[in-house]
């Protein structure tokens, strides 16, 4: 992708705006980031605010149009915080626990149960010949009374005082994440610990697109253990609030007529790419103290169970036709965005995955986790499974999950190798017909797996060749 600077410079220099409204005058101290999302898209609802009507229009040199929504920066989160009467973070949570719902998170041993405000559960099933099924299960924590978030509330709500004590925050992959904590013990009792029961915090924390998923579990001390929950709930109180990165992004819709990006643009990025790969591949062959230099950034993920889990995110992505977004995303122009902490993923169908991080002062580190070559994929697929299959009702086979291998990423410090990744692409139903979801784990160091699903892949999954590779629906 290009950078940043250079794609913000080349906007300057090709559009004329043509709205007649004063605009706010812009700090070369706050950095942005063009994004083209397409004619439809949802505005994100944390960080910095965006209203409808806080755009301009953008005409480039080849007359393509664009309507360019722009962020409203000012300083006004304090006073929003100030000045918030709404429903405390426990009565935005009630309807989680009235409705007894349950979140699940399958390792690859153990499954975690957090069934909300009752209780945490770890469990495995084994069956046995004769279709016995063994569970060996623990409950890491059981609610002790009726209400578990009436008491603190109260608090807040009676003694002004007591809301403007600091939120408790967690460093997740980086970023101190504001969150609201429920206990709960009296769970199944430790061995280790001369049969004191087990117990457990669980911090609920504000991600618009999250479903109450478990983003990790761990296990702080003996017998004690952390449970991150993933809410949309917490999302209207501005305390809870995910702010989620210092860039501000501008989001440049195609108008009728005009393509999905500048289509100077589109050349000026694959000039780029062809000029970047083969200086990448020279820097790789140079000394090793050159390589150790040049990637010393080691990237150290938060330990969850057995596995190493990095981030996990659902964005919404354009609202394109379908048609058209199959093509764009198979042709690896349209790429796939995720992650909520520190690191997040671009993933590019056929051409690559990077890691990276923007920040204010240092500006955008970015790593390689692998890039695409369609010959060692091929070779790659032929000892392992690039099409994985489910029954459907009326007995035909449909493919469940296509996995491709990205090797040559950025040298590994811990390993003096190239990083690699395998990209796992799963249907994932959802409400939003354009959302996805992205996670990253790290089985082996710099040995990465990375979960793309949503419903645009439902669409072409079918379309798997021998190798798992993807074609337009025909």
């Amino acid at each position: 992708a290009a950078p940043r600077a250079l794609l913000c410079a080349l906007l300057a220099a090709a559009v004329v705006a043509e709205s007649s409204r004063a605009l706010p005058q812009l700090s070369d101290d706050i950095p942005f980031r063009v994004n083209w999302p397409g004619t439809e898209f949802s505005l994100p609802t944390t960080g910095v605010l965006y209203k409808e009507d806080n755009y301009i229009i953008m005409t480039t040199v080849d007359k393509e149009k664009y309507k360019c929504i722009l962020p409203l920066i000012a300083s006004g989160n304090e006073e929003e915080e100030k000045d918030y009467k709404g429903p405390t973070p426990g009565e935005l949570l009630e309807p989680l626990f009235k409705q007894s719902s349950c979140s699940y998170r399958i390792e690859s041993y153990w499954t975690y149960e957090v069934c909300h405000g009752k209780h945490i559960r770890q469990y495995h099933e084994e069956k046995e010949t004769g279709q016995k099924i063994n569970i060996q299960e623990y409950y890491l924590g059981n609610m002790m009374i009726k209400n578990p978030l009436s008491e603190p509330d109260q608090e807040e709500k009676e003694n002004p005082k007591e809301s403007a004590k600091e939120i408790p925050t967690k460093n997740i992959e980086g970023q101190m994440t504001p969150y609201y904590p429920v206990e709960m013990g009296n769970g199944t009792p430790c061995s280790l610990r001369q049969n004191l029961p087990r117990s457990s915090t669980v911090m609920y924390i504000c991600h618009p697109e999250a479903k109450h998923e478990i983003l990790s579990v761990a296990e702080v001390t003996t017998c004690e253990y952390e449970v991150v929950i993933l809410t949309p709930l917490l999302c209207s109180h501005p305390k809870y609030r995910f702010r989620a990165s210092p860039v501000n992004d501008i989001f440049c819709q195609s108008l009728p007529g005009s393509p999905l990006k500048p289509h100077n643009l589109e050349q000026l990025e694959k000039q780029q790419e062809i000029m970047k790969m083969p200086f990448r591949r020279v820097k790789e062959e140079e000394m090793h103290s050159t390589k150790e230099e040049k990637f010393s950034s080691i990237h150290k993920p938060v330990a969850v169970g057995g596995h190493q889990l990095l981030t996990v995110g659902t964005t919404h992505i354009s609202k394109l036709t379908d048609d058209q977004l199959i093509k764009e995303f198979l042709s690896g122009s349209y790429c796939f965005h995720g992650g909520v902490g520190w690191w997040k993923y671009e993933f590019c169908y056929g051409k690559y995955v990077h890691q990276y991080h923007e920040d204010k002062e240092s500006g955008k580190t970015s790593v390689v986790v692998g890039t695409w070559s369609k010959e060692e994929h091929i070779e790659w697929s032929r000892k392992n499974a690039a099409r994985t299959y489910y029954l459907r009702e009326d007995g035909t086979q449909s493919v469940r999950m296509v996995s491709h291998f990205y090797g040559n990423g950025d040298v590994c410090d811990l390993t003096d190798k190239p990083r690699q990744v395998t990209v796992k692409l799963k249907c994932k139903e959802s409400d939003s017909p354009h959302a996805v979801t992205i996670y990253m784990l790290e089985p082996h160091s710099c040995q990465y797996i990375l979960g793309v699903e949503s419903p645009v892949i439902c669409k072409i999954l079918d379309t798997a060749d021998e190798y798992g590779l993807l074609s337009v629906p025909s």
